[in-house]
């Protein structure tokens, strides 16, 4: 998420109440995650297993639960608690805003697009030409939307991120601030749910169908003329590269990579990235004719 306007590593410093390292007017651009960080980002890292992947990543300025030396180039805050502070970033920056009507006067629709009854636009939401937007369809604030996009009934566009750190007093929940894109030319399903990034954007590719009821999670990046079939569960921070077939009951786990081309076959669980212009089956993944062989050979094996 970019702010809109550059501010100062002191500014920064004193909207979360942390120390900071560094020239007190760095600039300071914006907040992200790791796996989507730029140069003039503030990221979040508590844990030693990931000190060295933000201090090397692309971020200006690192939000760390420990003095170490600045990498140059770079500026810290000082924090006892970056996971609390990195919220605080994101709700000064990005905070709630109720709505006042059913479509927000801030939603920019465009031409020729339908908005059936009962569907919500939420404030800053940006929606093409010559879309359908069918009943109680639900798009949250700061959702984008291409032209020639369909929408079916009861889908949700933009809900948070399922992320959470596990405290003694319970589950923290790590405020999301990001988006749902959709390009042009794509067909979501009734009742599918696509959450948007936590800091970053949910992507959809042009020419992308889905089926009912799937669900996309945070940060996840899904590519051009792909085909998702019905009860599919996509978790967080994927990437589905273009012109993928995934058929009907695929679970994946986060953070997997499906190369361009796979066909992904039923009820088949995603447990690790696998290579394009490949078919895979069951779980673990594997590749389908292999899978189909093995299957055979159990089954020889335990004829009478």
């Amino acid at each position: 998420m970019k702010f809109n306007r550059t501010h100062t590593l002191k500014e920064i410093a004193e909207i979360t109440n942390t120390k900071f390292v560094g020239d007190a007017n760095f600039p300071v651009e914006g907040i992200n995650e790791i796996h989507v960080v730029e140069k003039g980002d503030v990221v979040f890292v508590d844990h030693p297993k990931y000190y060295d992947k933000a201090l090397e990543s692309k971020a200006t300025v690192v939000l760390i639960n420990k003095e170490v030396a600045c990498p140059a180039g770079k500026a810290l805050l000082i924090s006892d608690d970056p996971f609390r502070d990195f919220n605080k970033l994101s709700i000064y920056f990005k905070p709630f805003k109720e709505a006042e009507k059913i479509v927000s006067k801030s939603a920019k629709i465009g031409k020729n697009t339908i908005v059936q009854p009962n569907a919500f636009i939420g404030n800053n939401v940006v929606i093409g030409n010559n879309c359908t937007i069918h009943p109680n369809v639900i798009i949250y604030d700061n959702c984008i939307i291409g032209n020639n996009v369909t929408i079916h009934a009861g889908t949700i566009l933009g809900a948070d991120a399922f992320y959470y750190k596990n405290r003694p007093t319970g589950y923290d929940k790590l405020i999301s601030c990001g988006r749902v894109v959709i390009k042009d030319n794509v067909d979501i399903g009734a009742a599918c749910t696509i959450d948007k990034g936590v800091t970053g954007d949910t992507t959809i590719g042009e020419g992308t169908k889905i089926d009912n009821q799937i669900q996309i999670g945070h940060d996840t990046i899904i590519g051009k003329k792909c085909l998702i079939a019905s009860q599919t569960g996509i978790a967080g921070c994927c990437i589905i590269e273009d012109e993928v077939t995934i058929w009907g009951q695929v679970g994946t786990t986060s953070g997997i990579t499906i190369g361009k081309g796979a066909v992904i076959l039923g009820q088949t669980g995603v447990t690790k990235s696998v290579a394009g212009g490949k078919s895979y089956f069951g779980t673990p993944i594997t590749e389908s004719k292999q899978k189909l062989k093995e299957l055979a050979t159990l089954k020889r094996m335990t004829k009478k």
